[in-house]
């Protein structure tokens, strides 16, 4: 059974989805990253970056136990332990990868500052709020015209449309509908549709209970936002 060391947030969701749509067993281990567990050193000795989620398979490619950090990594270790949602034949794996390492890269860094700015920041940095949220637009807009005549980014549904669909739920928090682009509005809904979506976004949902808005939860500021 698969070890996931987990909070439910985009980074996290992109590993429930994988889970949940291969229906690999697996059990979470919450990393509570408002209080700091991120920093414990039993978690960093699977990720060094202080940065969930990680997770530990017991079943390695050589038959010894193996932790993966890194959301990215470990949807295509995922991917190529069960032979789903990835792909063997160079040409689609390569483009698998290209949009996985867009969203690694691009569309959940930006859209986190974003967020931050737009949201959490206490201090609102009118060019910050605008240099982001322009950025956040472009990239929905890359992401529309991606799927202007395919219904998943790559074709069929894979470890691509997992690592961006999280991020897209983040949109509605910053003030931007992304029913202005129809091409992304049509993929988001074809992937809210499948069964295993809502039960990956509903992991942990129970950990969050009676949370403070990260307004006003000065502890959890703290550690999300005062680290060096």
């Amino acid at each position: 059974m698969i070890e996931l060391h987990y909070w439910p947030t985009p980074n996290g969701w992109k590993i429930t989805l994988f889970l949940e749509e291969a229906g690999l067993p697996y059990r979470v281990v919450p990393v509570n990253i408002g209080r700091g567990e991120q920093f414990h050193p039993s978690f960093l000795a699977l990720s060094p970056n202080n940065r969930m989620p990680a997770i530990v398979d017991p079943d390695g490619p050589d038959g010894k136990p193996i932790s993966v950090f890194e959301s990215g990594a470990i949807l295509q270790y995922l991917g190529d332990k069960t032979g789903r949602f990835y792909a063997t034949e160079p040409r689609r794996r390569t483009a698998i990868n290209e949009w996985l390492f867009w969203q690694m890269g691009g569309l959940g860094p930006m859209l986190g500052q974003a967020n931050h700015f737009a949201v959490y920041a206490q201090e609102k940095l009118p060019y910050a709020i605008d240099r982001y949220l322009n950025e956040a637009r472009r990239l929905a807009r890359v992401l529309d015209e991606r799927l202007r005549d395919r219904a998943f980014i790559v074709d069929d549904y894979s470890i691509a449309d997992m690592a961006c669909f999280p991020w897209t739920e983040s949109y509605k928090r910053i003030g931007i509908d992304t029913a202005e682009w129809p091409s992304l509005t049509r993929w988001r809904e074809a992937v809210k549709a499948r069964p295993a979506t809502e039960k990956a976004l509903a992991v942990g949902r129970e950990l969050m209970a009676g949370a403070k808005s990260l307004k006003d939860d000065e502890e959890a500021r703290r550690h999300l936002f005062g680290q060096k």
